[in-house]
């Protein structure tokens, strides 16, 4: 499996409110249930005007066709090749 960044455009994501934001997180874990092929939405990250997700599934062809069931249009869709993080500095205080 692989790890992918969803970018769609969202005009007003930013203020969404929890209850608005509940519903697109609903229609997200329905449309991945309704396929054959495992995938996971791990989690989003909501700006102004955007949304940026964060997927796992075997191919960017089984991304697509969430979008396809979901019916939020993806403005682009990035493989993760590495991720780096900062490690936690105060084991080595």
């Amino acid at each position: 499996m692989k790890k992918f960044v969803v970018e769609r455009d969202f005009s007003g994501a930013g203020n969404l409110s929890p209850g608005q934001l509940q519903a697109v997180t609903k229609i997200y874990y329905e449309s991945v249930d309704l396929l054959d092929k495992p995938r996971y939405w791990i989690q989003s990250f909501i700006t102004d005007s955007k949304i940026y997700s964060i997927r796992i599934a075997e191919n960017v062809d089984n991304v697509r066709k969430d979008a396809e069931l979901d019916h939020f249009p993806i403005n682009a869709i990035s493989e993760v090749k590495t991720i780096i993080e900062r490690q936690n500095q105060r084991a080595n205080k």
